[in-house]
């Protein structure tokens, strides 16, 4: 099926049920079959696997992945979708449709006995959620094997950033604490009904069976990440200083993790952050 006949037939289900695009909802369905093979193809999903995907829209990616997958859990937030979503996968027996706000559902509840874990993660995320629904699938310990979605390209660039670079910052590092990250294609915005403004990425989110460095505490290592970047052109030294520690004691946490204080945040690797961090750590005990 080309890109002109998925478009049409896109078209002729929306105009079928009356259904109008919310646009505070960000939706944009896709509608080209190459890019729908390359989310299968990235997400290595075989008939062992169970998929749970966010945003399912009228269903085109949902159909794909029924008949790739084992199971296959669509949450869908817009109630408008849900009697589309009923006659497109009416025919999908492994396929659970589900309605509610991912950014609200408890996962593993919905999911039941349905899905078997680990599980794989696709979507064509609203772009205005993808950085609290990521946040969640990496902090909720949902068990997690591999996430391949659709985000706005400069998102998924901040994601893969290294530091030194503009794009390298608190996501990056959130991102690459629990995952690899590779982008795995560029999708232009005629790829889309209605089509975007802006141009979109589809990466993949490969979840570390253990974490790429050792923190004392979580909670504090990623504070001290936001706070260092919070205002990307001060110094550690005046960043950290909502840590409440003393100037000696902070300088004692530089020095003895070997990090300049005048150095700004987005110099910093993941690798030294977690020194900063366990030294404060060690600091407070």
């Amino acid at each position: 099926m080309n890109d002109l006949i998925k478009s049409i037939r896109t078209r002729s289900i929306i105009e079928k049920y009356g259904f109008r695009f919310n646009k505070s909802l960000g939706q944009n369905f896709l509608i080209d079959d190459l890019v729908l093979k390359t989310i299968i193809e990235a997400a290595e999903i075989t008939k062992d696997d169970s998929v749970l995907e966010i945003g399912p829209g009228i269903g085109t990616l949902t159909l794909e992945l029924s008949g790739n997958a084992g199971k296959v859990m669509a949450i869908e937030v817009d109630k408008n979708l849900i009697p589309i979503l009923s006659d497109v996968l009416k025919d999908a027996g492994n396929v659970k449709l589900y309605e509610g706000d991912a950014l609200k559902v408890n996962i593993k509840e919905a999911a039941g006995d349905f899905l078997n874990f680990p599980i794989t993660i696709c979507a064509n995320l609203p772009y205005y959620i993808t950085t609290p629904l990521i946040t969640k699938f990496f902090k909720e310990s949902i068990d997690v094997k591999n996430i391949v979605v659709m985000v706005q390209k400069e998102v998924a660039e901040r994601m893969a950033a290294q530091p030194g670079g503009k794009d390298y910052g608190a996501l990056s590092l959130l991102v690459q604490y629990y995952s690899k990250p590779r982008i795995v294609a560029k999708v232009p915005p005629h790829c889309f009904m209605p089509r975007p403004k802006v141009d979109s990425v589809v990466i993949k989110l490969e979840i570390n069976k253990r974490p790429p460095v050792e923190v004392e505490d979580l909670e504090l290592f990623f504070s001290i990440i936001r706070d260092s970047f919070n205002q990307r052109r001060k110094t550690l030294s005046n960043s950290l200083k909502s840590l409440k520690l003393s100037k000696e004691e902070l300088n004692t946490a530089f020095e003895k993790s070997g990090i300049d204080p005048i150095r700004r945040g987005e110099t910093l690797s993941i690798e030294e952050f977690a020194r900063v961090s366990n030294e404060v750590y060690n600091l407070r005990k």
